[in-house]
């Protein structure tokens, strides 16, 4: 099965999304984070299987969304959350299964926060409850050695793609996630990035974009607020996001479940589709 993709505005800005199903099916809306293929097409594909429409899109500045200036973004997390919602109402207007990885789960938690009607359940997938940088007291930061590792690593000519994949590669080696995927993924990204600009591939390639947004107010202790049915995706080998931040979070939406994949880190690796997707179907 492939996806068919194309652009949708929403929110002021363009969005470029691939969707895979029918049409009139139930809406799975995918946040990436940053680019689309953030989520697997194994997951994508099984999710369609499943009587879906699944729609993975690419943020502002990455893909084929907007892009303007990712070294100093003019828009904040909220923007972000806005925009999917206002995605899932392009989209047929019916409340979406809203799903986010990494720091697009950080997206999907403001997005089910600031527009519940929007949305009709909520998965989040190798993520935390609070911005990047320093994390709460009580919950486990990036492994450091792991992160002196993967910072000590030089980073590539952003206009060489063979260079740009052999990078993502090495990074999810470190990480412990599966290097040939990783290269494999960071070529695609690297012929769907608007142009080699180091910043404009960067922003595409690593999300960096997300160190410079702002992201005021806290949500942390809205969590509570969530009524959405709800499940909690990681990696119980994940070194970036410890899956202590995933606890946290399933203690805190009410209901919500947690589903630990033990041979995952990062990524959710295509062995593990078939596991996510029968739980995110279960939701609804």
């Amino acid at each position: 099965m492939t996806g068919h993709t194309t652009t949708v505005k929403a929110n002021g800005v363009t969005l470029g999304v691939e969707s895979f199903g029918d049409d009139d099916a139930p809406l799975v809306l995918l946040v990436g984070g940053t680019t689309m293929l953030s989520w697997p097409d194994a997951l994508c594909e099984r999710l369609a299987a499943g009587g879906r429409r699944v729609v993975r899109y690419d943020l502002r500045d990455s893909g084929a969304s907007t892009t303007l200036d990712p070294e100093a973004p003019a828009y904040t997390l909220r923007d972000l959350a806005a925009d999917a919602a206002a995605l899932a109402d392009a989209l047929g207007g019916r409340p979406a299964h809203l799903a986010g990885i990494g720091v697009g789960g950080m997206v999907a938690q403001v997005a089910a926060l600031d527009h519940p009607n929007a949305f009709s359940a909520l998965t989040l997938a190798g993520t935390r409850a609070v911005a990047p940088g320093p994390p709460d007291d009580d919950l486990p930061d990036h492994d450091q050695a792991t992160m002196s590792r993967l910072f000590g690593h030089p980073m590539p000519d952003w206009s060489d793609r063979d260079a740009v994949a052999d990078f993502a590669a090495a990074g999810a080696e470190i990480l412990g996630d599966d290097p040939v995927a990783a290269r494999a993924v960071a070529a695609r990204i690297w012929d769907r990035t608007p142009g080699t600009a180091p910043a404009v591939q960067m922003a595409n390639q690593l999300g960096m974009v997300f160190s410079r947004l702002d992201c005021a107010p806290r949500w942390r202790e809205r969590l509570p607020e969530i009524k959405l049915p709800t499940l909690v995706v990681h990696g119980r080998r994940d070194r970036f996001f410890p899956v202590g931040n995933a606890e946290a979070i399933a203690r805190e939406i009410p209901g919500a479940r947690l589903l630990v994949l033990e041979e995952a880190a990062t990524a959710i690796p295509d062995t593990a589709a078939g596991t996510v997707t029968e739980a995110m179907l279960r939701l609804g």
